[in-house]
């Protein structure tokens, strides 16, 4: 799994692309990059992260997040999986899997920025809630699509 990159010290680095923070503030982060991907993620197991009928996440290279404030919580929620939580707050922050290494995805929530974040896509739609009506026509896939790259 990656590790948990603390801001670096030093030169300037650039203003962050974006920047976030948890509900109450102790968790934050900056990122200097771009998105790979944004997409919505049905599987059973971001609905019990979330507590919610689907996760949003923004994947971006690791190497481009920093968190500031207190160090995230960590939970290996399943083999090669660790997800990170604010300790104070219990805000959901990020998902990291070994299916995706050099990546980080981050709640799209979690970012101040999360108004201008346009998802691309639902993954795993064979779990999603019988409840759940959607017609963004976004590309639907059953269980995790083929990596980009």
């Amino acid at each position: 799994m990656n590790e948990v990159r603390s801001k670096p010290s030093g030169p300037n680095l650039g203003a962050p692309n974006y920047s976030g923070h948890c509900l109450c503030g102790a968790v934050k982060v900056e990122v200097i990059d771009e998105p790979k991907w944004v997409s919505h993620c049905h599987c059973p197991s971001c609905q019990k992260a979330t507590s919610a009928a689907f996760a949003t996440y923004v994947g971006f290279a690791a190497a481009a997040v920093h968190f500031t404030g207190i160090e995230p919580k960590v939970f290996k929620s399943s083999p090669g999986v660790t997800r990170r939580f604010c300790g104070e707050c219990g805000s959901p922050v990020s998902f990291e899997g070994e299916a995706w290494p050099r990546e980080i995805h981050l709640h799209a929530s979690f970012l101040d920025q999360a108004k201008d974040i346009m998802p691309e896509g639902h993954t795993f739609v064979k779990n999603q809630l019988p409840w759940v009506k959607l017609d963004d026509a976004l590309p639907r896939s059953e269980t995790f699509p083929r990596d980009k790259g």
